[in-house]
C-alpha cells in the first residue's frame, strides 16, 4: 500500500466538522483481496488489538468492525479503524471515521478524527504498515508502534498544566490556539477579545512580580519586611562564605542557586562541612550564587494563589519507597516506577523517580546501597525536595488550610505582585497559624506547575485551570469570541467581503479582513496575495485589535485544510457555478455545492445563514444552514422569497429601483439601486446581486437601516476599495474596465455590464488558472469571443500545465465558437496588455481580466490613444 497524499484538515471540512485526518492511499493488490478472503485475519487482529472489539462500525454495536471484517471489507476501511484505535491506545479518545471510493480503482479516501495534529498523522503512517503485514501474514510489532506513537505524542502536546487552562476554556466554549510548537505558548478568545498565556505564565503576569519571584534573596526580602517568616539566610559568592554563612546559622542548612526553578541545585538537611562542600558545588553549577539558608524541619507544602486567591494546596513529598522486609532498594524503585500513574517528564501523574548523584549520597548518608533489604514500614528518601519532577508525591489539604495561613498566601501574592503564584511554605501542618509552630516561606514560583493539584497523589483534585480562565475572562457567560463573517460561492466572494467589510468600518467597527488580494487590518493591507483559505483566518482572528473579522472562504481551503475557524456568526452563500471541477474529487455542481454549504453549516447556535435564493443549489442548501436564513433575491416576484417572508423570516430584494428589506407584512427601503456606485446604475446585475447580501449580512450582524444605506453609498469600484474587481477608467477617450472573471458564470454576468457601455470596439485581455477542465478552459474562450471583437490571450498560471497548454485550449474554444472576433495568444500578460493598448483608439472599450491591476493602471493612464489603429486585434 502506499499513501499518495495525507494532510490535517484543522477545522469543519467536506467530511466532517471535526478535525480529521485525510489520507489518499492506493492499497495496490490489495484491491483484488477484501478481508473475507484472508483467512484468519479477524483473530490475527484481535490478538494484536484486542481494544478494537469496541468499535462499533456500522453495526452499532461492540465487535461491529471485527464482524464486517469477518464479513468482507477493503485495507482502506481497516486502516482507518486501526489508526483509530492506535490513537486511543495513547490516550487520545477518538472514535470518528469513514473511508470513501474515488475514481480510480484501489484508491481510497480514507478520514478519521485526531485530538493532537502530529499524531494523527502518524497515527496513519503506523495504521498503513500494520494493515498491510495483516493482509500479507507477517509479524506485528504493536509495543514497538506505541513506543515511537508516544514519542511523537511527548514532543509535541501540551504539558499538564497548559492542557489544564485549555480544556478549562474549552468547557466555556472558548476558542484557542498553538501559536507555537516548540513550547506551550497559547491564546485564548478571538481578536482585541484575546489573552495569551505560557505555560500558567499570563499576558497580566507582571514583569517585576516575575523578576522578584526569579531572585530568590529579593523574594526573601520583601516578605521578611512583610513580616511574613522566612527562614535566615545569605547569599554566597564563594564556599569560603557559605562556610561562614552556614557556621553562624548552624547546621543543618540549604543550599539553593540564587535563580532556577524545580528544585534543579537545591540540597537540604546539609549537616556539615563536608555536604556543604558538595551541596554548594552542586547549586553553584545552576548559578554562580549560591543562598545558603536556615534548614526548617516540617512538611513541604506549595500553596496557588490565583488571582490573588488561594485554590489549592498541596503537601509534597520528595521521592521515596518503603520498605517490605524482603525486596531490595533497587527492588523497590523499580516496583514504584513500574506504578502506572509514572511517565517520563510531564507525560502522566507522576514522573519516573531516576536515581542522580544527589539520590547516591542521599542513600550513602542512610548507610544503604541499592542492594540493601529494607525493613517493612521503613522509610528511604532518595531526593532531598519535594518536586513532582524529580518523582515527589503530592497530597491535596486545600480543605483544611487555616484562614489564618490561607490570608498569609494571599498577602504573599499581593506583595510579589504575581496573578498566578506558587508558594513553597515548609510547616508542620497548614491546619494551625504559623505563629504557632515552626514554619517559614522558602520560595515563591512565577509559572508554578499545577500537576500536583489536578491530580494529586492522594487527596480530592482541583479545578485550577478553571480559576486562570475565570480570572482571564471573569464573566461566565463570556466566550472571548468577536462576529466572524466568512463568504463563500463561486463568483463575487471577494466583493462581498470588501463590501461587508466597508459597511462595518463605516458603522465604527474595527475589521480585520481577508479576500483574494489582501488582508487587511483597520483598512491597513498588511500582506498582499490570495489570502482566502484558513491560514488567512489565523491571522485575522490574532490581531489584538479586531472587533470584526471578514472573510472570503474558497473551495480549495475547505479541501486542503478545512475552515480555519470552529464557527462563524454570519455565513453567506453567494452562488454555485461551474469552477475548479475536477479538482479534490469535486466533479458535479453537487459535490460542489456540498463543499460550500460547510461554511452555512459552521454557523454559530442563533447566527444566521445568508443565502441567494435564486440559485436552486444555494436555496436547497438551507437544510445544512445553522442558525436563523435570510434570503436575497433580485426577482422581487420569487415564489421561494414570498413564502419566507410570510413565515416572519427576512428577504432583501430589488423592488422599484430601490434595494429593500422585507419581513412579513413590512417592506422597508435601503437604498436606491442607482445609489450604490458599485451596481453601475443596476447595469451591474451581479452587483446588485453582491450589496443584496452585503447588506443582508450587514443586518445580521446587527448594523441599522441607516448605517448599511450609507455603506452602500459609499463603496465604490475603485482600485482604492475594490481593487481588480469592477474598476472603470477612462484615458483619453479609451474606456478600460479591469475585472477578474475566470469562468464562464462570471463573463456572463460581466457581459451585462460590458454590453450596456457604449463602445466602438470591445477589445479583451484574459488569462486563465491553468487548473481548470479542458472543456471548461474552452468553453470560456467561446464566451470571450462571443463578448468582444478583439481578445488576446495570456497565461501568467499554468497551475500544473505547460506554459501557454490553458491559453491555447481558450483559443481553440474562441475559434471553434466561429464569431467575428479576432483572437490571438500573447503569452505574457504585460505583453498582452501591451498589445491591446496598441490596437485600442478613442471609443474603445479595453476589458482587462489580468493580475497586475497597479501596473497596467498606470500604463494606461501614460498612454495617448490615436485616432486610428493599425493592426492589431479587430
Amino acid at each position: 500500500m502506499e499513501i499518495l497524499e495525507q494532510r490535517a484538515l484543522r477545522g469543519p471540512n467536506y467530511y466532517s466538522r471535526y478535525l480529521t485526518v485525510f489520507m489518499r492511499l492506493d492499497i495496490g493488490d490489495l484491491e483484488e483481496r477484501p478481508s473475507d478472503t484472508v483467512a484468519g485475519i479477524v483473530d490475527d487482529l484481535f490478538a494484536v488489538m484486542p481494544s478494537i472489539y469496541e468499535h462499533r462500525c456500522t453495526e452499532g454495536v461492540p465487535g461491529g468492525f471485527l464482524e464486517r471484517l469477518r464479513r468482507g471489507t477493503w485495507a482502506g476501511h481497516t486502516v482507518e479503524h486501526v489508526a483509530i484505535e492506535l490513537q486511543n491506545l495513547i490516550g487520545f479518545s477518538v472514535g470518528y471515521g469513514k473511508t470513501l471510493d474515488t475514481d480510480e480503482t484501489g484508491v481510497y479516501n480514507v478520514l478519521y478524527r485526531y485530538r493532537d495534529e502530529a499524531c494523527g498523522l502518524a497515527a496513519g503512517v503506523e495504521a498503513v504498515d500494520m494493515v498491510d503485514r495483516l493482509y500479507n501474514k507477517r509479524e506485528i510489532d504493536l509495543p514497538a508502534a506505541l513506543v515511537r506513537l508516544k514519542a511523537v505524542r511527548d514532543a509535541h502536546m501540551l504539558g499538564p498544566s497548559t492542557n489544564a487552562i485549555v480544556e478549562a476554556a474549552k468547557a466555556r466554549g472558548i476558542p484557542w490556539r498553538r501559536l507555537s510548537e516548540e513550547n506551550s505558548y497559547v491564546q485564548f478568545g478571538q481578536g482585541y477579545r484575546r489573552r495569551c498565556i505560557q505555560a500558567t505564565v499570563t499576558d497580566g503576569t507582571g514583569l517585576i512580580g516575575h523578576g522578584i519571584a526569579d531572585d530568590k534573596q529579593w523574594t526573601k526580602q520583601i516578605l521578611e519586611d512583610a513580616g511574613v517568616p522566612v527562614p535566615k539566610g545569605w547569599v554566597c559568592e564563594s564556599f569560603e562564605e557559605a562556610l561562614e554563612a552556614a557556621r553562624y546559622i548552624g547546621y543543618p542548612v540549604v543550599t539553593k542557586p540564587l535563580i532556577g526553578n524545580h528544585g534543579r541545585g537545591v540540597s537540604t538537611d546539609i549537616g556539615d562541612d563536608a555536604m556543604l562542600r558538595e551541596a554548594y558545588d552542586a547549586a553553584g553549577s545552576k548559578h554562580g550564587s549560591v543562598i545558603v539558608e536556615q534548614y526548617m524541619r516540617g512538611e513541604d507544602h506549595r500553596l496557588l494563589v490565583i488571582d490573588g486567591k488561594l485554590v489549592a494546596a498541596a503537601r509534597r513529598r520528595p521521592a521515596h519507597v518503603t520498605g517490605d522486609g524482603a525486596s531490595t532498594l533497587q527492588q523497590l524503585i523499580d516496583r514504584e516506577n513500574a506504578d502506572p500513574r509514572r511517565g517520563v517528564g510531564h507525560e502522566n501523574l507522576l514522573t519516573l523517580i531516576q536515581l542522580d548523584e544527589q539520590s547516591h549520597r542521599l542513600i550513602a548518608a542512610q548507610e544503604l546501597t541499592l542492594e540493601s533489604v529494607i525493613p517493612k514500614g521503613s522509610v528511604v528518601f532518595l531526593k532531598s525536595t519535594a518536586n513532582l519532577s524529580t518523582g515527589g508525591s503530592a497530597t491535596d489539604v486545600t480543605d483544611s488550610v487555616h484562614p489564618e495561613v490561607r490570608y498569609v498566601a494571599e498577602r504573599c501574592a499581593r506583595f510579589i505582585g504575581l496573578d498566578v503564584i506558587g508558594i513553597d511554605l515548609v510547616a508542620e501542618t497548614l491546619s494551625r497559624p504559623l505563629e504557632e509552630q515552626s514554619a517559614g516561606v522558602v520560595e515563591v514560583n512565577a509559572g508554578p506547575g499545577f500537576r500536583m493539584h489536578i491530580a494529586p497523589t492522594h487527596g480530592e483534585g482541583r479545578d485550577v485551570g478553571k480559576a486562570v480562565v475565570d480570572m482571564l475572562y471573569p464573566d461566565p457567560a463570556d466566550n472571548a469570541r468577536i462576529p466572524v463573517t466568512a463568504v463563500t460561492g463561486t463568483n463575487g466572494k471577494t466583493t462581498t467581503v470588501r463590501l461587508i467589510s466597508h459597511l462595518l468600518r463605516h458603522a465604527g467597527r474595527q475589521v480585520g479582513m481577508a479576500c483574494t488580494g489582501s488582508i487587511e487590518i483597520d483598512n491597513h493591507i498588511v500582506l498582499r496575495g490570495d489570502y482566502s483559505g484558513p491560514q488567512a483566518a489565523g491571522v485575522v482572528l490574532r490581531e489584538p485589535t479586531v472587533e470584526h473579522a471578514v472573510l472570503e472562504v474558497a473551495r480549495g481551503g475547505i479541501m486542503r485544510r478545512g475552515l480555519g475557524f470552529d464557527e462563524c456568526d454570519v455565513g453567506v452563500l453567494l452562488n454555485i457555478d461551474s469552477d475548479h471541477l475536477g479538482e479534490h474529487d469535486i466533479h458535479s455542481l453537487d459535490e460542489l455545492a456540498r463543499c460550500k454549504t460547510v461554511v452555512i453549516d459552521a454557523v454559530r447556535e442563533g447566527g444566521t445563514a445568508v443565502l441567494n435564493a435564486d440559485d436552486p443549489r444555494v436555496f436547497q442548501a438551507q437544510e445544512w444552514a445553522r442558525g436563523n436564513v435570510v434570503f436575497f433575491t433580485l426577482d422581487p416576484d420569487s415564489s421561494a422569497a414570498k413564502a419566507h417572508v410570510r413565515e416572519h423570516g427576512v428577504v432583501f430584494t430589488v423592488n422599484n429601483g430601490s434595494i429593500v428589506m422585507r419581513q412579513g407584512n413590512v417592506e422597508a427601503e435601503v437604498i436606491p439601486v442607482a445609489d450604490a456606485p458599485i451596481t453601475f446604475d443596476g447595469h451591474a446585475r451581479f452587483n446588485v446581486a453582491n450589496a443584496l447580501a452585503a447588506a443582508a449580512a450587514g443586518y445580521a450582524l446587527g448594523l441599522t437601516p441607516a448605517d448599511i444605506q450609507m455603506g452602500l453609498q459609499t463603496f465604490h469600484p475603485t482600485r482604492g476599495q475594490n481593487p481588480g474587481r469592477t474598476n472603470l477608467i477612462e484615458a483619453d477617450g479609451v474606456k478600460v474596465l479591469i475585472d477578474y472573471g475566470h469562468n464562464v458564470p462570471a463573463l456572463l454576468a460581466l457581459d451585462q455590464l460590458v454590453s450596456s457601455l457604449p463602445a466602438r470596439r470591445r477589445i479583451a485581455v484574459a488569462s486563465v488558472p491553468g487548473n481548470r477542465r479542458d472543456r471548461d478552459l474552452a468553453e470560456l474562450g467561446g464566451q470571450l469571443a462571443r463578448m468582444h471583437d478583439g481578445v488576446f490571450i495570456c497565461d501568467t498560471d499554468p497551475r500544473g500545465r505547460a506554459v501557454g497548454e490553458a491559453a491555447d485550449m481558450v483559443y481553440r474554444g474562441a475559434q471553434a465558437a466561429q464569431t467575428a472576433s479576432s483572437v490571438e495568444v500573447v503569452l505574457d500578460e504585460h505583453d498582452a496588455v501591451g498589445r491591446a493598448l496598441d490596437a485600442a483608439a478613442e471609443g474603445d472599450l479595453l476589458v482587462l481580466l489580468i493580475d497586475d491591476i497597479d501596473g497596467t493602471i498606470e500604463r494606461v493612464k501614460a498612454r495617448s490613444f490615436r485616432p486610428t489603429i493599425d493592426g492589431g486585434a479587430g
